[in-house]
């Protein structure tokens, strides 16, 4: 009986490494069908921030230091070295062209500080996954307004070239998250108030790094936390990100580690993505949960308020929930979900209702902090309304918002987020004013299967119709606080 169940369990696990085996290999004999990969595509710089060097950057004026030989490496290095046939005029590393970042008023690739005149606060924000300080460029001004100071962190691997993302790790990013709560500490002193902001894999640091803070009583802890669809769970696939790295060594199956090879017509973002970044991210949501398990150190947690689209193709919306919000004791906590366009006409095209989350969050009984959900006011309309749900209290009223969904318009996106109508490239009301080409609204019509970018990529909604909402609610839920 014992040599059966042994002799079972063995052909178990060959049968596992047998079909193992088979996708790894037809997954990087499918990889050598991708676009060939460019001088951007190679991690060919060296003055990058690591862990490793974390000693030696002691404070942020050595790290803007460093991030000015970086991107003087990064024009020696690629910009003057680009081969004639890759100087095309929608390239962001074509010199002089349109979609050169330094053809802008500001290169919003590089971290940057704001300065009011009068600081009554501080501010560090923290970026997303393949992109740069540019998509926290539109909030950073608002606070700023309000006399926050505002420091805008690029990190490590970011808004130079997509192979950077190559050896970049988390550990990188949090150890410039350190350095930054430090700074932003240091400057406006230990009485006025600091806050972090994250933007989805910015996010999952801010949380990582009040968690520490928690552990840490040397690291200074925010007052409060805005979070921009946090990246607390990412889908299944992403934990087999590392399975190329069996292959993808061997000069043949060299572009296994791509997960996307792709024009990089974006200044400010790349479009290719390496399977490394992926499991960075992975690991890092991985560390989180490690520690929200740890329930006690969440009754600590600080002030956080979260705006999070119902559907996500990047970060798992239902972890959000499940994963950290109901696990939170009660402390001003809030969620505020982006539903679906429910317009009928709408509605009939979508794959699923996505009602179940929402219809469990609205009959539970017992949460721990405040639910928003802006909704449609009804199926027959485009018209918006607030529906909240506090903390052991019944469902209010709804609030009228006066704004409705544009027309084609069917939900938020990850990338919509943290940029408004007018934004500079996103914004169908803003455009760019630099260089007259407007990413956000791009959308050329012809055949199937002709352009090198897929469809889903340049539909995806770029901006945030909801934008002014969402800037009223922060201001109101940072001034209540400092009230209170």
């Amino acid at each position: 009986m014992i040599n059966h169940l042994i002799n079972w369990s063995v052909r178990c696990v060959i049968i596992i490494v047998i079909v193992a085996s088979t996708i790894i290999l037809v997954r990087a004999f499918d990889s050598r069908r991708l676009p060939d990969l460019k001088i951007w595509h190679r991690p060919v710089l060296e003055s990058e921030f690591s862990v490793k060097n974390e000693t030696q950057i002691s404070d942020l004026k050595e790290y803007f230091k460093l991030e000015d030989r970086l991107f003087s490496e990064l024009r020696t290095k690629v910009y003057e070295n680009l081969p004639p046939e890759d100087r095309i005029a929608v390239s962001r590393y074509t010199t002089g062209g349109r979609l050169d970042p330094e053809s802008f008023s500001q290169n919003w690739n590089r971290s940057f500080e704001l300065v009011p005149e009068h600081i009554r606060g501080g501010v560090l924000m923290l970026h997303g996954l393949t992109d740069s300080p540019y998509s926290m460029r539109n909030l950073a001004e608002l606070f700023r307004a309000q006399g926050y100071y505002v420091l805008c962190l690029r990190m490590p691997g970011h808004g130079t070239i997509p192979g950077a993302l190559l050896k970049a790790t988390w550990h990188d990013w949090m150890a410039i998250t350190r350095l930054g709560a430090r700074h932003v500490r240091d400057k406006v002193g230990g009485q006025l108030p600091f806050y972090m902001v994250g933007y989805s894999n910015g996010g999952a640091l801010t949380v990582k790094y009040i968690m520490e803070a928690i552990e840490d009583e040397n690291l200074p802890m925010p007052e409060h936390a805005i979070l921009l669809s946090p990246m607390l769970g990412v889908t299944f696939f992403a934990r087999f990100s590392d399975w190329h790295k069996t292959l993808s060594w061997l000069p043949y199956f060299e572009k296994f580690r791509w997960l996307d090879i792709y024009p990089e017509y974006d200044p400010f973002k790349y479009n290719s993505f390496p399977k490394f970044a992926g499991e960075q991210s992975f690991s890092l949501t991985r560390a989180i949960s490690e520690q929200l398990e740890q329930s006690g150190k969440l009754a600590k947690f600080q002030p956080v308020l979260t705006f999070q689209s119902l559907v996500d193709a990047t970060v798992l919306t239902p972890a959000i929930v499940d994963n950290f919000y109901n696990k939170l004791s009660p402390n001003h906590h809030e969620l505020m979900l982006y539903d679906v366009n429910r317009l009928s006409e709408v509605n009939s095209f979508f794959l699923e209702k996505h009602d179940q989350l929402l219809q469990q969050l609205m009959s539970a009984k017992e949460l721990p902090y405040t639910l928003t959900i802006l909704t449609n006011a009804s199926n027959d309309t485009r018209n918006v309304v607030i529906r909240s749900k506090k903390p052991r209290t019944g469902i209010a009223p709804d609030a009228p918002l006066m704004m409705e969904w544009p027309q084609k318009v069917y939900s938020l996106s990850n990338v919509a987020i943290p940029f408004p109508e007018d934004d500079l490239l996103y914004g169908p009301k803003g455009g760019d004013i630099y260089n007259d080409i407007n990413i956000g609204t791009f959308s050329p019509r012809g055949e199937k299967g002709v352009l090198n970018v897929p469809t889903d990529l340049l539909m995806r909604l770029r901006y945030n119709p909801f934008f002014d909402y969402m800037k009223t609610h922060i201001l109101e839920t940072i001034n209540s606080q400092q009230s209170g």
